[in-house]
């Protein structure tokens, strides 16, 4: 099992990966998706992550993969039904994420009202940086976040576009979930996603949280 290590030298063992899905307005406008009124919530395994420098493997069952870039959330403190106002006090870290999706599948899935779980949680489908501790991001709700593929800026946005704030998405997705330490919240992405192809090379970045570099294989 992989750890989820912190820049400070803290390891954690990971715990569920729980993703957000239509959580920018740009991002469902360009997949001509409806605005929900709830949120979007589906997981990812742990098998699924891979650490920064690492090289992302596309599955041969699909042929569109697209890149999704977004904030993560580390969760320190177990909470069930957490109010948004006590919401931070449970998250113990951020870190820069990709969600990877095979669109492909995901759509030919939602088509036959089947869940797509398998688009998203094949293996790699999860890259994660290094966690920076909390206490070292003072706006989480307003940070900038851009993508390059090969050195060209393929997706750029802020936080602060997020349709629910990190204070909603945690109390919404504990409603339904017991929160516990080590578990991933994955936030959204905002617009820009793409075919990935092999040999791609991706640069994540999202202010005072870091940096990550994967390879596509």
């Amino acid at each position: 099992m992989r750890q989820i290590k912190f820049t400070n030298g803290i390891t954690l063992n990971p715990g569920k990966i729980i993703g957000l899905g239509r959580n920018y307005l740009d991002h469902i406008r360009e997949l001509g998706n409806a605005v929900p009124d709830r949120a979007v919530i589906f997981c990812k395994p742990q098998s699924s992550l891979l650490e920064n420098g690492g090289t992302i493997i596309l599955p041969d069952f699909a042929q569109e993969c697209h890149h999704e870039l977004e904030l993560a959330v580390v969760i320190g403190k177990s909470g069930k039904k957490i109010a948004a106002a006590d919401a931070l006090d449970h998250v113990t870290g951020y870190a820069v994420a990709l969600d990877l999706t095979l669109r492909d599948l995901q759509t030919q899935l939602k088509e036959k009202g089947l869940p797509w779980e398998i688009a998203k949680g094949f293996d790699t489908s999860c890259p994660l940086s290094d966690v920076v501790p909390a206490d070292q991001v003072a706006t989480p709700n307003n940070l900038e976040l851009q993508l390059k593929v090969n050195g060209l800026i393929r997706q750029q946005g802020n936080t602060a576009q997020m349709m629910r704030s990190i204070e909603e998405i945690i109390a919404e997705i504990s409603i339904y979930f017991t929160l516990e330490p080590g578990d991933i919240i994955l936030t959204g992405t905002p617009a820009g996603v793409a075919k990935l192809n092999s040999g791609d090379t991706l640069e994540g970045s999202i202010d005072q949280v870091g940096t990550l570099t994967v390879e596509v294989a």
